[in-house]
């Protein structure tokens, strides 16, 4: 069982997709969705633990010897972020079932695809295999984005069909230049080809920072961001809460390769401009955030406010700032997703004026109320929940490099401004104001949906409280990611590493 292991996050949402297509039953679908789901949840966790052992599974398809082989590798990092995905997308498709999967067809086989392409993504050590898994994840996205219909929604996917068209283009081109120039598109074979002399480093250093660019462009880094809020917007509140994690996956892409394969031989390939790129992004987030007149344009910049708090670290290269950049990471995503299963929740409950929240009727009720001010407090990273333990630890890790002082004022100063954003927001929302309607009648929200939304309030608290093993598991996984001759080793064998231990020591 053990041995299969990594190959089981894959193939139970391909099973439940075909099952769900078989049927056209949406009870039925809605059945074995969960069920998968659930069971998804449940076997990661258990990934989860067996990796923590620091030992490296490695799968090799039809039993082919690596690099020939398509492998899935779990490490730390990989297990930790199927887990992540496992319970977001369980807590979404519960939320979702509440009615939403009625709007629209297929809801659920593409669900269990869009799954499907995220955990891969996490999961592959094969930067070819790394593509299909993008397609898989974005061509489901497509679909799910405009699920509901609507003009708003259709204009949102044509601009993201495009730009994500045009980075599966550029990823190709990187992927045939960096194959016909070193032999090989396995991770480990990539990290080990890098060390040997002979190659053309140009073409090289081109493939490899086009590769970046593409995971920029998922990741949401200005100047490529301009589609992320306006996409977020327009989908449907469970879709967008989802989608919460998908920038993660550029990120740990970027944070991946730049640990196994840049930083023993090529480290000044994100350095200056990366740096740059994502302070910009976080301003430029952050007065987004101020100027959003809807709560869910407004979780939409946070999304992007955390992707370019994330994007500060890859350039770093350190373990101390990954493991600060791990917690962040999960705790961002799931306060997102809850940011935007509540703004659904009360764009139904203020009826006409949905989640515009200058005009209109207060919140009346009191859950509601509190949610939003848990959620809220997450987001602008204030204590005692986890969006502030997770800011002081990246703030913290950051202190000591160069450009630690202008991170430190422009983080700072950006969390000042979301701050405002969210209180004058909790002031119109919770707080009758001059010119308010009356309050409307507190409509039923549904067991579906409450549960999801209160499981996902409640990981701002609960992440707080268990901060020393989670960050302890962080340390762990990134100490792991940054010792890329034990990666060789494990996918490879022994004799390939030690190359790749000698450029790194140097």
């Amino acid at each position: 069982m053990n041995a299969h292991a990594p190959i089981l996050p894959i193939l139970i949402p391909l099973a439940a997709a075909l099952l769900q297509m078989a049927s056209g039953r949406l009870p039925f679908q809605r059945l074995v969705g969960l069920l998968a789901t659930g069971l998804l949840v449940l076997l990661t966790g258990w990934l989860t633990l067996l990796a923590d052992d620091g030992v490296l599974r490695v799968y090799a398809l039809g039993d082919w010897p690596p690099p020939f082989a398509i492998v899935l590798v779990v490490d730390r990092l990989a297990a930790a972020m199927t887990l992540l995905t496992a319970v977001l997308g369980f807590l979404v498709l519960l939320y979702a079932s509440a009615g939403f999967d009625r709007e629209g067809m297929h809801f659920h086989p593409l669900f269990q695809f869009q799954l499907l392409g995220l955990l891969g993504a996490f999961l592959t050590g094969d930067l070819f295999n790394l593509f299909v898994f993008f397609e898989i994840m974005l061509l489901a996205s497509y679909v799910l984005l405009a699920h509901g219909g609507g003009l708003t929604r259709t204009r949102a996917g044509i601009t993201y069909v495009v730009l994500n068209l045009i980075g599966s283009a550029l990823f190709l081109i990187a992927l045939g230049l960096l194959y016909g120039t070193l032999g090989t598109l396995n991770l480990a074979d990539v990290a080990r080809a890098l060390t040997q002399p002979g190659y053309n480093q140009a073409l090289v250093r081109l493939s490899l920072a086009l590769m970046i660019v593409v995971f920029a462009l998922k990741a949401g880094l200005l100047p490529l961001s301009f589609w992320l809020p306006h996409t977020y917007t327009a989908a449907g509140a469970p879709v967008a809460a989802l989608f919460a994690i998908m920038t993660k996956v550029g990120i740990v892409a970027i944070l991946r390769l730049q640990a196994i394969a840049l930083a023993p031989v090529m480290p000044d390939l994100l350095a200056n401009w990366l740096t740059t790129l994502a302070l910009a992004t976080i301003v430029f987030a952050a007065l987004g955030a101020l100027a959003a007149v809807r709560l869910r344009a407004l979780a939409a910049w946070l999304v992007l406010l955390s992707a370019g708090t994330l994007l500060l670290t890859p350039a770093q290269a350190s373990v101390e700032v990954s493991a600060a950049a791990l917690y962040y990471l999960v705790q961002s995503t799931l306060a997102g997703a809850a940011f935007f299963l509540l703004s659904g929740i009360i764009a139904e409950q203020r009826g006409k004026v949905a989640d515009h929240f200058m005009t209109g009727p207060p919140l009346q009720a009191a859950w509601l109320k509190i949610a939003f001010l848990i959620v809220a407090t997450t987001a602008a990273a204030l204590p005692p929940f986890s969006g502030f333990v997770g800011k002081l630890m990246l703030l913290s890790s950051l202190r000591e490099v160069a450009a630690g002082p202008v991170i430190w004022t422009v983080v700072l100063g950006s969390g000042f401004i979301v701050m405002a954003a969210l209180a004058r927001d909790g002031c119109y929302l919770i707080w009758k104001h001059k010119g308010a309607a009356r309050p409307l009648a507190v409509e039923p929200v549904g067991w579906q949906r409450t549960t999801a939304l209160l499981l996902l309030v409640a990981a701002g608290p609960l992440l707080a409280l268990l901060a020393r093993p989670l960050s302890d598991y962080s340390g762990r996984a990134a100490a792991q990611l940054h010792t890329p001759g034990a990666y060789v080793t494990g996918v490879l064998g022994a004799g390939a590493a030690k190359s790749i231990d000698h450029e790194a020591r140097q």
